[in-house]
């Protein structure tokens, strides 16, 4: 049986909810119950091998939103996805498919090493060094979210209808597990079933996981960087109630010229900070049941190397350990 973790319309006027958020919505669902979890297949993830892109694909148009170079294609299936290059594009995947393991709402993620893209320009206006023939494209990532869901908007982080519950917090631990460090609000989005009116809440970017707990000077450190990972400190802090992680941490002060970004990361530090004991135990329970296999398929998924899938996968069962022993 499924159980979802759901919030009346008629509470969401007691919560400060981003506008976006539909007042006439019936529920609004963060988790839900994932059942089995040893029968996840993590290699292909929520979409399962059946909604895999069908190549060759085709360019629609490209995308400037954020920092990761990104471009609209269309696949022999008619299905759009959205095409992420560059250092996002192993580590996503592998995050979305443990988030989706344990229930929380996801979209789909598939890593591709090389990809064929008919129709592509002479010049992207960012991400030409990946491009490796007038069709080929190194190195990416295909999203889409499937389904009869339309975005309505965005969530945020401090003010939203979970804050306070057991989902909501076991949320803020698997962003420490994985140390996706770039919460920033338009990050997460809500999509509604328009037949249904429920709303479903999401993480839509991790490519900020797998390397340090915070921004660091160079990129290639702060996402999909083993050493960095392996090297940071999960859990800064227990009390009998309470357990504060080492994330994200405070960006080098170099930033400081760039004060909007610097000053969002350090208000953000609460997110990784007193978090109930008992939810860190539960979702660490949820945790533990993956598999190593099921770990390792995550990670092969994102095109990680044999020695890199085994230094990872022990990377994240040691601080799933130690979610567990609180």
């Amino acid at each position: 049986m499924v159980v979802t973790v759901i919030v009346c319309s008629e509470c969401l006027g007691a919560q400060q909810a981003h506008p976006a958020v539909a007042a006439t919505a019936e529920t609004v669902v963060l988790w839900s119950d994932p059942g089995n979890i040893k029968s996840r297949d993590l290699y292909y993830g929520p979409g399962g091998q059946k909604d895999e892109p069908q190549l060759p694909t085709r360019f629609l148009e490209e995308d400037r939103e954020g920092n990761s170079p990104k471009f609209i294609v269309e696949d022999g299936a008619g299905h759009k996805w959205k095409a992420k290059l560059g250092l996002e594009a192993q580590p996503e995947p592998v995050a979305n498919r443990l988030l989706w393991a344990i229930g929380y709402n996801t979209n789909e993620n598939y890593f591709l090493s090389k990809l064929k893209v008919e129709d592509l320009p002479s010049h992207l206006k960012r991400g030409q060094k990946f491009i490796r023939t007038d069709s080929e494209v190194e190195k990416v990532r295909l999203q889409r979210h499937p389904g009869p869901e339309k975005k309505v908007g965005t969530w945020k982080w401090k003010e939203n209808p979970f804050t306070g519950t057991r989902e909501f917090n076991g949320l803020r631990v698997t962003m420490a597990l994985v140390n996706n460090w770039d919460l920033k609000d338009e990050n997460n989005a809500i999509y509604e079933d328009t037949t249904t009116r429920r709303q479903y809440y999401e993480v839509t970017d991790l490519g900020s996981s797998f390397g340090a707990p915070g921004k660091r000077c160079q990129d290639s450190k702060s996402k999909g960087n083993l050493a960095e990972y392996r090297k940071s400190r999960f859990i800064s802090k227990i009390t009998r109630d309470f357990v504060d992680f080492h994330f994200p941490t405070r960006p080098p002060l170099i930033y400081v010229v760039s004060f909007p970004f610097f000053f969002h990361q350090l208000h953000n530090r609460w997110i990784g900070r007193h978090i109930p004991r008992a939810d860190v135990r539960w979702v660490g329970n949820l945790l533990a049941q993956l598999s190593p296999e099921q770990l390792r398929d995550a990670f092969r998924a994102g095109g990680y190397s044999p020695e890199q899938v085994e230094a990872y996968v022990s990377g994240v069962q040691a601080r799933i350990a130690a979610l567990q022993n609180l």
